[in-house]
């Protein structure tokens, strides 16, 4: 029997995060595949995609937000301010009330909660709000670590703050990488593609 899970949030904890970026995108105007194609004009502008920058913390998120202005704009060809963008897609953030309910269902078993997440340092006032108090006894965010996932040593220092082996946790993430990279580390992975089907894995494990 496993003695923590280890949850990602975006994806996972919250309802599928393409919804919450449509809705946002709906209010600003601009179409949900403009993002990707910025994302991509941005990415081959820098030695790293710009992203993984922001989600270790290396770029603070007005320097993101200016530099994914500059690409929304060329891909829509025309001027898009990009104001309180992280304030926006938080606020269109939904909890996925059955997997929390089954997260409490394993906590009040004595299995521990963890969340390991790649997120942004600035944003982690408006989701926090969104976690029950007291579920989960640690949280790791990249913003603030340095490191994101599927960096091995973010994962090792989530089972250090644990105290526990790999092999006593199982790693929910919605990111084959990320599931690969705990996989690759001894944790059991398992890759979030529905809340039954994560569940239905998680129960093979918690037996």
């Amino acid at each position: 029997m496993i003695k923590a899970v280890i949850s990602d949030f975006g994806g996972v904890i919250t309802l599928p995060l393409d919804e919450a970026f449509a809705r946002a995108h709906e209010e600003l105007g601009v179409p949900l595949s403009a993002l990707g194609a910025a994302m991509k004009l941005a990415a081959s502008r820098s030695d790293e995609p710009p992203l993984f920058k922001l989600e270790r913390g290396e770029l603070t998120d007005p320097e993101f937000m200016a530099i994914m202005q500059r690409s929304i704009s060329e891909v829509v060809e025309r001027e898009v301010v990009l104001d309180n963008y992280g304030e926006r897609l938080m606020r269109e953030l939904r909890p996925n009330e059955p997997l929390l309910e089954y997260y409490a269902s394993l906590k009040a078993r004595g299995v521990r909660l963890a969340i390991l997440t790649n997120n942004v340092r600035e944003w982690q006032p408006r989701w926090m709000p969104l976690l029950p108090d007291g579920m989960f006894e640690l949280i790791v965010d990249s913003g603030f670590e340095g490191v994101r996932k599927p960096e091995p040593e973010i994962y090792h220092r989530t089972l250090d703050r644990l105290g526990l082996e790999a092999a006593d946790c199982a790693f929910v993430d919605d990111l084959e990488v990320n599931v690969k990279a705990a996989d690759a580390l001894g944790l059991h992975g398992v890759w979030f593609k529905t809340t039954d089907q994560a569940v239905a894995a998680l129960d093979q494990l918690v037996l």
